[in-house]
């Protein structure tokens, strides 16, 4: 696929602690491991997902703010991790401000697009991009929601679960009336899920009553293990393979690969 425009996936859920950035580092890990050309843009200011992966704050000379300003293309600001295969537009917390910035701009919903979308601007050396979004629904989420082909939505397995993606999906419904008609709901995959609590079953069962084959199979139980690797700097994959956690996150990029299949075919 190098060489033609990539698949785009932002990774959202308007909720902090549903295990998005984790999600968004180990499935692009996981595409990395059987050959794809992978980048994470991090849209968060947190910049988790860039830590994540080993990339020091004095390394992010170049960031997805830079993007966002048209300061930056995607050559440039792109970092290679330590896993092969996969790079990263790092995150700063200058990307607080930049809302304020573009604001009055009549493209500023579309600024992450364009990055992606300029001939000369790298992203075609990619298989897949993956975005990994702010816990927000604000114009960063936007942008990427614009730029994508599809989007991702953990959901973790607790009570308001339902609540909280209703209010996602009517975003997903705006952004593609107005800014993206070819946005889709990639799936919704099922986070720290914990097997003993009758709750989590529960959740995964109204879940998948409510959005039928939209759910993906697997199910990403709550793990030590992933809980810990970001603290090394490494996607759990690397950290500890053969935990539950990285399982799930590999049988999950290949239920992915699956329905991009399926999606490009269409």
């Amino acid at each position: 696929m190098v060489g033609s425009q990539p698949r785009i996936i932002t990774v959202a859920n308007q909720k902090g602690g549903v295990g998005k950035t984790t999600t968004a580092i180990n499935l692009a890990t996981a595409l990395a491991a059987i050959g794809e050309r992978v980048l994470i843009v991090d849209l968060d200011p947190q910049g988790n997902a860039s830590t994540g992966l080993g990339i020091d704050r004095v390394e992010r000379e170049i960031s997805s703010y830079d993007l966002l300003i048209g300061e930056a293309t995607i050559a440039q600001s792109a970092v290679k991790t330590a896993v092969p295969g996969l790079s990263v537009v790092p995150s700063t917390l200058d990307l607080l401000g930049v809302e304020m910035e573009i604001s009055a701009a009549p493209d500023r919903a579309v600024r992450l697009r364009s990055a992606i979308e300029s001939s000369d601007g790298g992203a075609t050396f990619f298989d897949y991009i993956l975005i990994d979004c702010p816990p927000s629904l604000n114009l960063l989420t936007l942008n990427s929601m614009a730029a994508a082909d599809s989007v991702l939505v953990p959901l973790q397995c607790e009570f308001f679960a339902l609540e909280g993606l209703s209010q996602l999906l009517h975003t997903v419904d705006q952004v593609r009336a107005n800014l993206n008609p070819r946005l889709t709901i990639q799936g919704i995959v099922m986070t720290m899920f914990d097997g003993r609590n009758n709750l989590a079953n529960q959740v995964v069962q109204d879940v998948r009553t409510h959005m039928g084959d939209k759910v993906y199979d697997t199910v990403i139980p709550r793990n030590v293990r992933v809980s810990e690797a970001p603290s090394y700097g490494k996607p759990a994959i690397l950290y500890d393979l053969k935990c539950s956690g990285s399982q799930a996150y590999l049988q999950l990029a290949s239920e992915v690969i699956r329905r991009e299949r399926v999606l490009r075919a269409a």
